[in-house]
């Protein structure tokens, strides 16, 4: 069955991406070859992927082409992780982004996007509170100020080099977890340049809830990711004070159908809206974690389930 549905004119296609294979930036530990990804992710029913941490798959576009044809997949976005927070970082991170832009610009179609994250750093207090911040976490407002000015910079120097959107993905232990910092963040940035990469399983995660934020969000949703949340693994994070990575490790993010996310709830959101780009299943993992093509598969079972 193709990774798709069609409802009154619009299309919804369904990916998955590196990270559900332990493809995690700045972790440790064996990660599998490409190939073998590209290979699971097509086994298991997905349409597509994303670009995964640069250098995981090909840079060569010729050679990332033939191998995403090969196994009938497209190229939908890529990451780039950018600390906004800090301006010396926005140039890095600019040359970064149009780097990856240029990369799917010749391979991808003009649908695909540029996800501008922020890795969640260990040391940051952020990723200390994940799934519990408080007024008192949040950036000053000068910070704010110069968040804002590296995610507008970016995404305009990628439409200018390239002609592609980029979506901000708001994420547990990074600077923009919860409802109201997606909210501000969206209020600072240019509607023109910067979309929403909404991912289900984060926004839970931080408090939201995802089904009530997509009909919210929908004039700024470019990109969706679908990621569970385990409930119980939610309440012990919060009663034992983890931080983000504890979390990852203890299984926060579970498969599709098993955790808390009303998908069905989610899914007739975005055909209401009238949502026609990818929605890509993330079930972040450790490496070393499990079998990632079984829990893709059970992910994508679930969807067929729900009409997906």
């Amino acid at each position: 069955m193709k990774s798709r549905t069609e409802r009154n004119g619009e299309v919804i296609k369904v990916a998955n991406a590196p990270v559900s294979w332990g493809v995690i930036e700045k972790v440790a530990g064996e990660r599998s070859a490409y190939a073998g990804v590209l290979d699971e992710i097509a086994e298991t029913g997905y349409a597509g992927t994303e670009l995964g941490d640069w250098g995981f798959l090909p840079t060569d576009p010729d050679l990332l082409a033939t191998e995403l044809a090969a196994r009938g997949l497209e190229l939908v976005a890529a990451w780039v992780g950018v600390a906004y927070a800090e301006r010396q970082a926005h140039a890095d991170g600019e040359a970064r982004a149009v780097a990856a832009a240029e990369l799917l610009a010749k391979v991808a179609s003009r649908q695909a996007v540029i996800v501008l994250g922020e890795d969640p750093s260990p040391k940051s207090h952020r990723s200390q509170y994940a799934g519990r911040i408080q007024p008192e976490h949040a950036l000053s407002e000068q910070g704010w100020m110069i968040y804002a000015e590296g995610v507008n910079r970016i995404a305009r120097a990628v439409r200018e080099a390239t002609g592609l959107r980029s979506a901000f993905h708001p994420h547990t232990g990074i600077w923009i977890e919860t409802q109201q910092e997606t909210e501000r963040l969206l209020s600072l940035t240019d509607p023109a340049l910067v979309g929403l990469c909404f991912d289900t399983g984060h926004y839970r995660f931080g408090g939201g809830d995802p089904v009530a934020a997509l009909r919210k969000f929908a004039e700024r949703l470019w990109h969706v990711h679908f990621k569970d949340q385990d409930p119980k693994v939610a309440a012990r994070s919060r009663a034992e004070a983890w931080d983000y990575d504890r979390s990852i490790a203890e299984g926060i993010f579970c498969e599709l159908g098993r955790g808390d996310v009303d998908f069905p709830g989610a899914l007739k959101v975005l055909r209401e809206i009238g949502y026609a780009g990818w929605i890509v299943v993330e079930q972040d993992v450790m490496p070393g974690s499990g079998s990632p093509k079984a829990s893709a598969r059970k992910s994508r079972d679930y969807l067929h389930s729900i009409g997906i």
